[in-house]
C-alpha cells in the first residue's frame, strides 16, 4: 500500500484517538457516572464513562475486521455484542478505559503499518452488513470522532470547556 495513504491514515487516526483521549481526560470525576439523558431501555448507556467504553470497544473489534476469534483485553467481555444491549457488569474506571485507548493505539498502529492493498480490499462481514476493511477503518475513525464531539459538547455544556482540535496525532511512530 502507498505509503502516503498509510502515514496520512495513521496521523489521521492517531489524532482522532487523542482528542478522544483529550475529552477522557478532562472530564471531571463528578461528571463520569452521571445519567446525562433519558434512556429508559439502557440507563447506563447515557453516562460519561460508558460511551468512552462503547467508542474502545468498537474501535478494537474494527480493527480487527471481525467478530470471530475478536477477544477484548481483560477486564473488558464481549457483552457490548450482545443484542439484547447489556451493558458491563461494572462501571470502568478512567484508569482501565485508559489503558484500553493505549492498547487501541497499539493496535491502530500495527494494523496500518501491515496494511497491503489485499487487506485494504478485504471484504469485511458484520450483522450490520458488509464492507471493505479500507472502508471500515476510515468508518471506524469516523465512529471515534462522532463519539469524541459528543463527549467534547457534554463537557461544554456540563464544565463550560472542552479540548480543543487535534490537526494530527503527535505520535504515529
Amino acid at each position: 500500500m502507498n505509503t502516503t495513504w498509510k502515514t496520512g491514515l495513521g496521523q489521521q487516526f492517531g489524532a482522532a484517538m487523542d482528542m478522544f483521549g483529550n475529552a477522557v481526560a478532562a472530564c471531571p470525576e463528578t461528571l463520569w457516572q452521571v445519567r446525562l439523558w433519558d434512556d429508559d431501555e439502557l440507563p447506563g448507556a447515557s453516562e460519561f464513562w460508558y460511551i468512552v467504553y462503547h467508542t474502545l470497544f468498537w474501535l478494537d473489534l474494527y480493527l480487527t475486521g471481525t467478530v470471530e476469534g475478536f477477544a477484548p483485553p481483560a477486564p473488558f467481555t464481549l457483552d457490548e455484542l450482545d443484542p439484547a444491549g447489556l451493558l458491563p457488569d461494572r462501571v470502568y474506571t478512567r484508569e482501565e478505559l485508559q489503558a484500553y485507548l493505549e492498547h487501541d493505539r497499539r493496535k491502530c498502529r500495527a494494523t496500518i503499518e501491515a496494511l497491503t492493498d489485499e487487506q485494504a480490499d478485504r471484504r469485511c462481514h458484520f450483522p450490520w452488513g458488509e464492507i471493505s476493511f479500507a472502508g471500515l477503518l476510515l468508518d471506524n475513525m469516523r465512529h471515534v470522532q462522532e463519539h469524541t464531539a459528543q463527549l467534547n459538547l457534554i463537557l461544554g455544556q456540563e464544565t463550560g470547556w472542552s479540548p480543543r482540535w487535534v490537526a494530527q496525532a503527535k505520535d504515529h511512530s
